[in-house]
């Protein structure tokens, strides 16, 4: 799976590829594509809510058709953009607050996600976006939307055997957990970490509820090696990663994966998955001139080290000499 680098929270330079559309026709796979989670896969659902994390601003959209801020965290398409794409959906999968959504968009599938959100309600409240039971509400409005348009029978169908993807934990950590001491005061991080899978839990089940029965989870990036996390810790100049914090993030995709097989137990006919995203981050990090990357050790935007969302201006320049 293709993992977008230039992220809200400041993974590094953009790679190739990031821009324009394919005319290679795919037969699709499935008939829809959705995504629930944080900024890996919001395309512009913050722009439509009351928030200081967004990105409908320059220099985000920098490589997007038309050089367009459409809300999506990278200066191009995203990783659900990419995936539809593959799958033979679509080329973007729009976000589900978007006014001017068209038939089409709504069959094929819609982002319910939200930059800034997590599995714990505190962390998408902290910074005002859309947690991840409301976007699961939203999910059942548009079921409903649905059905208006092409009857409930053709809506289940299209749901039944859509893809669904849950990208979200790493704002838990790197924004809540990590960051605010409210939660470090009621759970030690083995703790949290099986608060958080008990509510992923509750999501899958919930979407399932609606008819989902093709999900994918992502487990957790690195985190000790993301620049904004190393700069909050006062470790900017640490050429490596914390690894402390990267320890927190392999024992809990661990338990992710001993988690899964429970979950498919409970819900007859769900298939679902595992996402490993931290393995090929971590190599990106470890090598980056190995994918076409000068550094990783900074973003395209400022400094590269701490500017997210608003933060990342036409006042802050980008610093990369070629982002997309």
């Amino acid at each position: 799976m293709y993992i977008p680098l230039l992220l809200c929270i400041a993974v590094a330079c953009t790679g190739k590829g990031s821009e324009g559309a394919s005319n290679v026709k795919v037969k699709a796979k499935v008939p829809a594509l959705f995504t629930f989670g944080d900024s890996i896969v919001d395309p512009g659902n913050n722009d439509f809510i009351t928030t200081n994390v967004k990105a409908d601003h320059p220099p985000y959209g920098l490589n997007f058709v038309g050089n367009k801020s459409t809300g999506r965290c990278s200066n191009g398409r995203l990783s659900a953009d990419f995936l539809a794409a593959s799958l033979g959906v679509k080329q973007m999968v729009p976000p589900y607050l978007d006014p001017g959504l068209n038939a089409y968009d709504l069959l094929t599938g819609v982002s319910f996600a939200s930059a800034g959100s997590g599995y714990d309600n505190l962390t998408a409240r902290a910074v005002n976006v859309i947690p991840m039971w409301k976007q699961v509400e939203l999910f059942k409005g548009y079921k409903k939307r649905v059905e208006r348009l092409v009857g409930a029978k053709t809506a289940s169908a299209i749901i039944g055997e859509a893809l669904f993807v849950a990208v979200a934990g790493t704002n838990d950590f790197v924004q809540n957990y990590f960051y605010l001491p409210n939660r470090r005061k009621q759970f030690t991080v083995e703790q949290y970490q099986d608060y958080i899978l008990k509510s992923l839990e509750n999501i899958v089940e919930s979407i399932y509820k609606v008819g989902a029965r093709k999900i994918g989870v992502y487990g957790l990036p690195p985190t000790g090696c993301l620049p904004i996390q190393k700069t909050l810790l006062g470790q900017s100049k640490l050429k490596g990663c914390i690894e402390k914090y990267n320890r927190v993030a392999v024992s809990y995709n661990k338990k992710l994966i001993a988690v899964i097989p429970k979950i498919k137990a409970r819900l007859p006919g769900i298939k679902l998955g595992y996402v490993d995203i931290y393995g090929i981050i971590l190599d990106f990090v470890e090598y980056p001139t190995k994918y076409g990357f000068e550094t990783s050790s900074r973003g395209c935007c400022g400094t590269g080290l701490l500017e997210i969302g608003m933060s990342c201006n036409s006042k802050t320049p980008v610093t990369c000499n070629d982002p997309s």
